[in-house]
């Protein structure tokens, strides 16, 4: 089913047509409209399928591309958040609900990666990353604890949120970047010298430069989110374009400079992005109860070299 506004994009900046981000589908394709509120899309090339969380219900639900089809792939799910692929093709998933990061092994069950720092639970993992070394990095702010709506109800015991690496020698948890309001989305340069990661709390999006022994520099701002909206998620097309999730002030498209190119306009208020399908150029969109597809002009950076997923 076909649905949108008559323009689906808004052009603040001329590179925004002219570097083709602004080009594509004119309008939003919904592909399913029945969740309480959708986060984590994950397009899976091996199965042509894509999964994503739906996190109030607790369950994880699946588009098959081929047929259109849509079905419960987990419940319960531990009102999951963010999912990635590792190196070998794992499911990677943040468990807001069990404060948790897991992998999902090929016969199905499942391995904690981390649950702890310092003998400390997690708060509510969310978003999650894979560095082409193994190492898993992910934000875990409070949002699963401060309510029994997306996970449960909790006092913090770190007291703060922060984003954390998995170690892939060893498991250890390791503190890297911490003074966020509520570190949401984190994703990596395309030469993986850079850490971006969105702070919902404070609307802005940091970055940071990564080092050799894999610890982050102060960090920096790459941008301000606006009054409309506030930043959730964020990925990369491989021109260098980070787009962000911006909840009620649709999905904004950033130039490596900072700037604000335009955005892509959406009726419900978007939570998460990805891209993803044959070419990698459809971006997949959840928004409150629906998941929205557009196809467009620009394209993802291509897997990490020896990656499967």
């Amino acid at each position: 089913m076909i649905t949108g506004r008559p323009a689906v994009y808004e052009v603040l900046d001329d590179r925004f047509r002219t570097e083709k981000c602004g080009s594509g589908d004119e309008k939003l394709e919904t592909l399913y409209e029945d969740c309480r509120w959708a986060e984590g899309p994950l397009y899976i090339p091996a199965w042509r399928q894509l999964i994503w969380s739906d996190i109030p219900n607790d369950r994880m639900l699946r588009w098959d591309e081929a047929t259109g089809h849509v079905a419960v792939f987990r419940s319960p799910a531990g009102h999951s958040n963010g999912n990635t692929l590792d190196r070998e093709g794992r499911l990677v998933t943040c468990e807001q609900g069990n404060r948790r990061v897991t992998r999902t092994e090929p016969d199905g069950s499942l391995t904690v990666l981390a649950d702890r720092y310092q003998g400390k639970r997690l708060n509510s993992p969310n978003d999650s990353a894979v560095r082409s070394d193994g190492s898993i990095w992910f934000s875990d702010p409070d949002f699963g604890i401060t309510s029994d709506y997306e996970g449960h109800r909790a006092e913090s015991e770190i007291g703060a949120n922060n984003v954390y690496r998995i170690d892939p020698a060893s498991g250890e948890v390791r503190l890297v970047a911490d003074g966020f309001g509520a570190p949401n989305g984190l994703v990596f340069s395309a030469d993986e010298r850079e850490l971006y990661v969105s702070d919902t709390r404070k609307n802005q999006i940091r970055v940071f430069d990564v080092r050799e022994d894999g610890t982050l520099s102060e960090g920096r701002v790459f941008a301000e989110g606006t009054k409309e909206g506030r930043f959730d998620n964020i990925r990369f097309d491989d021109a260098g374009h980070l787009w962000a999730a911006a909840m009620d002030d649709g999905v904004h498209c950033y130039a490596p400079d900072g700037t604000l190119l335009g955005r892509i306009l959406v009726p419900n208020t978007v939570s998460n992005i990805r891209f993803g399908g044959a070419k990698r150029n459809r971006l997949f969109i959840t928004a409150n109860d629906t998941l929205y597809s557009l196809v467009m002009g620009v394209t993802a950076p291509p897997l990490l070299p020896g990656s499967v997923g």
